[in-house]
């Protein structure tokens, strides 16, 4: 099954080939919009995006099982300050038109289900957006999903485990748009230990079945593992780390240390370091 992206898309494959030929990694930083406010989070993710290839916007959910304590707290919030569907919209928007970065939304299944997914791809694509993330959607139950998105141009990117088998991976890497997320660790998002040992080798893996960009995310918690992952990968992404830093100092100072913390791992995507 082959997509016909539209121009968001596009320029999202752009994004991965400007990156590799300056021999790096792109970089992704997830926000999930409307923390700590709809304003605030929009603003934040503006900033963040000048150290940024891509941005994840996250569409804030009650019952989010792939996500940790971080971003738990911060969706909880969002969802206590009032968010709303709309406001995702608005804040697509809005980052599109303050920043180059291309914007992917990583959202569970039930909202867009409840909002009905062929108005949302349409909301989602005059946005401006280039895609989206359901970690909760399995294959056999994406066919609406998957037939909204082609229709309105916009990139379906799966977060695929290693403990699936090769003939299941091909076929959800044959449904895949934009690049295939693959988990730097097992369990939920927000780990800051070592990526998992075998993840270089589930890259490998997954090439073998697939000629979209492979991007690694859930675990990479600093400028050292964000490098160490771009030997291999050609997509890092970030997310607990950031909001870590805004959580523990709430109003500029947070900001500040996300944005150091952001042009830190901007850097450590390279694959190559400047001699000190």
């Amino acid at each position: 099954m082959s997509l016909t992206p539209g121009l968001a898309a596009l320029e999202l494959d752009r994004a991965f080939l400007t990156a590799r030929a300056a021999q790096r990694a792109a970089l992704a930083a997830y926000y999930p919009v409307g923390f700590p406010t709809v304003e605030e989070s929009i603003a934040n993710v503006q900033a963040l995006a000048q150290h940024a290839d891509v941005v994840e916007v996250g569409l804030p959910f009650s019952d989010p099982i792939l996500d940790g304590p971080t971003i738990q707290r911060a969706t909880r919030q969002a969802l206590d300050a009032g968010f709303r569907m709309k406001h995702l919209f608005t804040a697509v928007r809005a980052i599109r038109t303050a920043s180059r970065a291309s914007v992917l939304v990583m959202t569970y299944w039930q909202p867009v289900a409840h909002y009905d997914p062929q108005r949302f791809a349409a909301n989602l694509a005059a946005a401006g957006a280039a895609g989206a993330i359901i970690p909760d959607l399995p294959l056999e139950e994406a066919g609406p999903w998957l037939a909204a998105a082609r229709r309105h141009g916009l990139h379906t990117v799966p977060v695929v485990a290693p403990n699936a088998s090769d003939e299941r991976l091909a076929r959800i890497c044959a449904t895949a748009g934009g690049m295939i997320y693959a988990p730097a660790v097992a369990g939920v998002t927000g780990n800051t230990g070592p990526l998992a040992p075998g993840l270089p080798d589930f890259v490998d893996r997954l090439r073998t079945l697939t000629r979209l960009p492979i991007s690694v995310g859930i675990g990479v918690s600093d400028a050292e593992q964000a490098h160490q992952a771009a030997q291999y990968a050609d997509g890092v992404i970030v997310g607990s780390a950031l909001l870590r830093r805004i959580q523990d100092s709430p109003g500029p100072d947070g900001l500040r240390n996300a944005l150091s913390l952001a042009r830190a791992l901007a850097h450590g995507v390279h694959r190559l370091r400047a001699a000190a």
